[in-house]
């Protein structure tokens, strides 16, 4: 699988992301479902704790992909959801510590909402996968 970075001016990439991707020879894709800070058994963990919540969102998401024969360096979209975009943005750099190992900046769109499914969540993020 070849990814080339598309990207008409670069404030995004110091941001963490592309602004597209090219994927050329990819043969299999993974669309996730959005990934929240839940334990095994789907029950909210990390109450008011956004930085938890993030990190925890990543675990299940690698947890996900990882079981799709996957991993994050095979994330070519990222959809977020914050119910306070302004905390989420202060911990992006966990973003950046999962994905910045496999050099890679998949395009993503971050969204404020009012709440999520569950109350108690705060953060969630969903991924489409390719290999």
């Amino acid at each position: 699988m070849k990814r080339t970075a598309v990207n008409p001016w670069d404030w995004s990439i110091k941001l963490g992301y592309n602004q597209a991707e090219v994927v050329e020879g990819a043969t299999r894709q993974v669309i996730c479902a959005g990934q929240t800070a839940v334990d095994g058994a789907g029950l909210p963990q990390h109450p008011g704790d956004m930085r938890a919540q993030i990190s925890l969102a990543l675990d299940n998401l690698e947890a996900v992909l990882k079981t799709a024969g996957m991993g994050l360096s095979n994330v070519v979209k990222l959809g977020l959801y914050a119910t306070d975009v302004d905390e989420a943005l202060m911990h992006f750099d966990l973003l950046g510590m999962r994905f910045g190992p496999h050099q890679v900046a998949p395009p993503m769109t971050l969204l404020g909402v009012t709440r999520l499914a569950i109350p108690g969540l705060l953060f969630e993020i969903e991924a489409t996968a390719v290999a």
